[in-house]
């Protein structure tokens, strides 16, 4: 936002909580970041700070809100080549490689897309987070194809409300090993974290878990192989690499659910964010953005024999 700071006078009849309302008023803030807002002293009502943000506001209460700076980074810039598929003055649309991790963690605190976005972009710090500025969504390390990043945070809530509802169509493409018994189908089976391996993901007991759910149909077949085209309609972590193990159809080259001995010699998995329909800040109607094979998953497709 461009202000630091805003009056509102509450004109419902009705109580409403302060969080609720605020998130209402000023719909590129969070929930979450709101209540943060109110629990760090940046929000008055009636010249009081609140105690909490369950506050019910009463009709003629007035609110004042102080916007903080941005938190600095502590991310050092990095020139790095990127694939832009896409950018206006709103959002920046990449195809990503496969090998690059998307924001600084444990263990990789340089060359991840974020340093490299920070180049392209100096004036993102601060949009959505400090240790992940623009970030819309994010791909596993070894999965290659096409990531959003907002260039402000009024279109970063845009786009995140639109995973949020399930309102983005998103397709992948990915080798498998084997076979599905169906050209098409529709997998449905939570998921949660693994209790013996907390880096993995695994389908939850009934009961537990997040829910999730993910399409697929072929696109080719060949002897020991298939290619599929993937559609995650929920969003949960390793949900299409997960699902498609679980119906013993692993995705090559995954060194987590694949195959202890890989079908091909890849020093990656083969999956690829292909595709991503989604209306753009401001836009009524959605466009789509595609990002084509990269040229070592192609050649692999190349050297395959197609059934006979």
């Amino acid at each position: 936002m461009n202000h630091k700071q805003k009056r509102l006078v509450f004109s419902h009849t009705e109580p409403e909580r302060i969080d609720k309302y605020l998130t209402t008023c000023i719909p590129e803030y969070s929930r979450a970041q709101i209540q943060r807002l109110i629990a760090e002293g940046f929000v008055l009502v009636n010249d009081i700070q609140p105690r909490k943000s369950g506050l019910m506001l009463e009709k003629n209460d007035r609110i004042d809100i102080r916007f903080p700076p941005p938190e600095p980074l502590d991310l050092v810039a990095e020139k790095i080549p990127l694939d832009i598929l896409y950018e206006d003055k709103n959002v920046l649309f990449i195809n990503k490689p496969a090998g690059m991790v998307v924001h600084p963690s444990a263990g990789h605190y340089s060359g991840t897309l974020v340093h490299a976005i920070l180049s392209h972009l100096p004036d993102l710090e601060g949009i959505g987070g400090k240790k992940r500025p623009g970030i819309v969504h994010r791909l596993d390390k070894d999965t290659s194809g096409i990531i959003l990043i907002a260039k402000n945070q009024e279109s970063l809530r845009w786009l995140q409300r639109q995973f949020k509802s399930r309102d983005v169509e998103k397709k992948y493409i990915a080798l498998v090993d084997g076979r599905p018994s169906t050209p098409k189908g529709r997998i449905i089976a939570s998921i949660y974290r693994d209790k013996a391996h907390r880096k993995k993901m695994a389908i939850a007991p009934e009961g537990r878990g997040k829910h999730a759910e993910t399409e697929y149909s072929t696109l080719k077949k060949f002897r020991d192989h298939t290619l599929l085209s993937a559609h995650p309609i929920t969003g949960r972590t390793h949900q299409i690499r997960v699902h498609l193990s679980s119906i013993q159809l692993p995705i090559v080259g995954d060194k987590v659910y694949g195959l202890k001995h890989p079908s091909i010699n890849i020093d990656r998995h083969f999956l690829h964010a292909s595709e991503i329909v989604i209306r753009l800040p401001g836009e009524k109607r959605k466009t789509k953005f595609s990002a084509g094979l990269p040229v070592e998953l192609n050649q692999i497709l190349k050297n395959l024999k197609v059934e006979e």
